[in-house]
């Protein structure tokens, strides 16, 4: 299985890459759902962006499995939402390693509301909780499910190494998210200066002033990385500093200005 393991991790580090070079948001999550649940050896796979509770959150599918999760009623999708046993099992504490319904809760998982429900609407049996690492509560996450057997050691340690993949993606996409908000008519400018995407987010960090140290951790990337990405938004924006940068950025449109105070005694 040595080479399989190697296989996944390449096509974890090509999903990397597909991610950095991807301009909108909300193309993100559906770009790993497919490959994602094929790697942990799943048969489909729910992504949660915001919380595992059974009235909140956004309930994300890959484009195959949206029609069978559509035709859920309510009740059925409020099980799937309260992510039993996993939303219990990750409130209590830190530890955010992945782990299986099965292995968790035991013979309990078989008898719950939540393996009935996939059982009898979608032929499922099995569920992989996959936690982005360092959240706290609301947890958010992955549900990895398969039918047969539990998931394998093997699918657990590829889990556990997408982690660091999908919480950096989940950063990229709320800066994506926060650049497209609040910056006017940025994607022709950030096209006409030919900045990636991940140039962008580090270009709203500085804008920021986050330090290279910082941004690294919220990027999940290297101190090395971050000083490459901003040498190459300097050069492309002709810029030799921070200060410069973020202001030329500003006038482009490619960040948001900083909002002016009113002066005493103008009206």
């Amino acid at each position: 299985m040595s080479h399989g393991l190697d296989r996944a991790y390449e096509r974890l580090t090509e999903l990397a890459v597909a991610a950095l070079h991807e301009r909108e948001p909300e193309r993100l999550w559906p770009l790993l759902a497919d490959a994602l649940t094929g790697l942990c050896g799943g048969e489909t796979l729910i992504y949660k962006l915001d919380d595992w509770s059974e009235g909140r959150g956004t309930l994300g599918v890959p484009p195959a499995a949206a029609l069978e999760v559509e035709r859920l009623g309510d009740e059925a999708v409020a099980v799937l939402r309260s992510g039993y046993p996993f939303a219990r099992h990750y409130a209590a504490g830190p530890a955010r390693t992945p782990v299986t319904a099965r292995r968790l809760a035991g013979r309990d998982w078989t008898a719950s509301a939540t393996a009935r429900v996939l059982g009898d609407a979608l032929d499922l049996n099995q569920v992989l909780g996959l936690p982005l690492p360092g959240t706290v509560a609301p947890i958010t996450g992955c549900l990895v499910f398969r039918s047969g057997a539990d998931f394998t050691d093997d699918h657990l340690r590829v889990a556990e190494r997408a982690q660091p993949l999908l919480a950096a993606v989940e950063q990229q996409r709320r800066l994506l998210e926060e650049w497209r908000r609040l910056a006017a008519g940025p994607a022709e400018h950030a096209a006409d200066c030919a900045l990636t995407p991940r140039e962008l987010t580090v270009l709203l960090l500085l804008s920021d002033a986050l330090t290279a140290d910082a941004m690294g951790r919220r990027l999940g990337i290297s101190v090395r990385t971050v000083h490459k990405h901003v040498e190459n938004i300097y050069r492309k924006l002709g810029t030799r500093d921070r200060i410069s940068t973020v202001l030329h950025a500003q006038r482009l449109g490619l960040v948001p200005a900083p909002e002016r105070s009113p002066v005493d005694g103008s009206p």
